[in-house]
């Protein structure tokens, strides 16, 4: 059976949760070449040696990186081609959340969600596409590109959060990223490059589950047209898909995988 994936990855927010479910994917799917990133070197530790326990085959970069700073993440991305010659798939997914309603939102708190969640993955961003726009496709065919990016927005990068959970800062971020996705989108298309956003919902976490559990957003989960939590290997696998020449024909696209929430 063929791969779906080829090239080098290169993931941020690598060291737990829904980066580190698309490392595993990536590789399952494979990727052969694969730079993680992440602000915890330990965590980053954990997620590579599963990973070359499962696929000894697999070449693993880890990279300690903060996703708001510009130059530790030019940094990593030219570590990155420096290891492996070239960079085909960028999934930028490293954030921050918080739960403050605007007339309790520290201007700080505002500054440190945007710094990693909006400006982190514009820095990413736009030092992936400078990479790949130096490099030709893999597949020369019309499916093939230059690069791919999946920037991992969230269901609040499509509509305002609930007055039960707010936060303000986080869906602003969000929204951000469907523009800058959008925006990119369109203007390289032309020239290789797809870009695309995955939209998650709530999914099951650690954090998320004891909270349903103690109640303190059972009513908001209760809200998903499928009566559950995600799990990590759907927005995975999701984010699989948009990184694949199954979705060659898809750019600038916010894919939601939430349960059905966002349709109400």
């Amino acid at each position: 059976m063929a791969s779906l994936l080829r090239g080098t990855a290169f993931i941020t927010g690598a060291g737990s949760g829904i980066g580190q479910y698309t490392a595993y994917a990536f590789a399952a799917h494979g990727i052969r070449h694969l730079a993680l990133c992440d602000i915890r070197p330990a965590a980053l530790a954990e997620t590579r040696a599963e990973l070359q326990t499962q696929h000894p085959d697999l070449s693993v970069l880890a990279i300690e990186m903060d996703a708001s700073k510009e130059d530790s993440i030019a940094a990593a991305v030219d570590q990155t081609v420096r290891a492996f010659s070239r960079l085909d798939i960028a999934v930028n997914n490293a954030g921050i959340g918080h739960q403050d309603p605007t007339d309790q939102l520290p201007l700080e708190t505002w500054r440190r969600v945007m710094g990693v969640n909006l400006d982190g993955v514009f820095l990413c961003q736009r030092a992936q596409i400078r990479q790949m726009l130096t490099q030709e496709p893999l597949d020369p065919s019309p499916r093939g590109s230059r690069g791919v990016i999946v920037n991992v927005s969230s269901m609040l990068g499509l509509v305002a959060s609930s007055p039960g959970t707010p936060a303000v800062a986080y869906t602003a971020s969000k929204h951000g990223v469907m523009g800058l996705t959008k925006t990119d989108a369109v203007m390289y298309a032309a020239r290789g490059i797809r870009i695309n956003a995955i939209c998650p919902g709530y999914v099951g976490t650690p954090l998320l589950k004891e909270s349903v559990a103690s109640g303190g957003m059972a009513a908001e989960v209760a809200k998903v047209p499928q009566q559950r939590l995600g799990e990590m290997e759907e927005i995975a696998d999701s984010i699989t898909f948009l990184a694949s020449p199954m979705s060659s024909f898809m750019t600038g696209v916010g894919l939601a995988v939430d349960g059905g929430y966002t349709c109400q």
